[in-house]
């Protein structure tokens, strides 16, 4: 390489010779798999079953991930998962609603806000079931499965966090369909969906290892005892 060339590829931060030119962009190209495996994962992992209400099977269960608040109630994703989950109640697929999310601090009730917004909206009180230690989606899918006992259920997010709570709920023994709720495509949207990729790579781990979730506590009767009731 003369002078003038190597300058050029000095000042913009490239090695010197071809060689160390052709091993950076093999670096980066290998990074960038790595980084797109785990998403690649989760793809596979819930394929065939994520879809619409609509084509939702009938389950016991329906488990709500959750999405936020805003001023105490349901930020507008969330609310939008929560209207998934009245519309799979009124047309039968589920019979009972079990919320999930967090509840680490007396200011911040997610699954109490979500209760609230279901009993406003046609569901129930006694059908649906809180789980207040649904720290991350993780943490959701251990404790549907060990503490509620659920072993099938439909899952309710948005479409770009769906596929990773199927596979996460699957790994982590819970027979899962996935209702992927549309938005639209707004700034959150588009941050969701860049937010996936990483969040992908935890999964993966998750997964892998089935590390105990932050908090597991005693089991709970609250599903068994909603689907009992019918059955009376």
């Amino acid at each position: 390489m003369d002078e003038r060339k190597r300058s050029k590829a000095s000042r913009w931060g490239w090695p010197g010779s071809v060689r160390a030119r052709r091993r950076a962009v093999q670096a980066v190209m290998g990074l960038c798999v790595l980084t797109l495996l785990p998403s690649a994962w989760t793809h596979a992992a819930a394929a065939d079953r994520v879809g619409t209400t609509a084509g939702a099977p009938e389950a016991g269960v329906a488990v709500v991930f959750g999405a936020g608040l805003w001023n105490g109630r349901p930020t507008p994703y969330l609310a939008d998962r929560l209207d998934a989950a009245v519309e799979l109640y009124r047309t039968g697929k589920v019979k009972v609603v079990l919320v999930t999310g967090d509840n680490s601090r007396d200011a911040y009730d997610e699954p109490g806000a979500m209760r609230t917004y279901l009993k406003g909206h046609g569901v129930p009180e006694d059908r649906i079931v809180s789980d207040y230690a649904g720290f991350d989606t993780w943490d959701s899918c251990v404790r549907v499965r060990e503490i509620f006992g659920v072993h099938r259920a439909v899952l309710v997010s948005q479409g770009f966090h769906i596929r990773r709570a199927v596979a996460l709920c699957q790994a982590a023994g819970v027979d899962s369909y996935g209702v992927g709720v549309q938005d639209v495509h707004d700034a959150t949207w588009y941050y969701g969906g860049v937010r996936e990729v990483f969040a992908a790579g935890k999964a993966a781990l998750d997964a892998t290892f089935e590390p105990e979730p932050r908090f597991l506590g005693p089991k709970e009767q609250g599903v068994s005892r909603a689907l009992g009731a019918l059955a009376d």
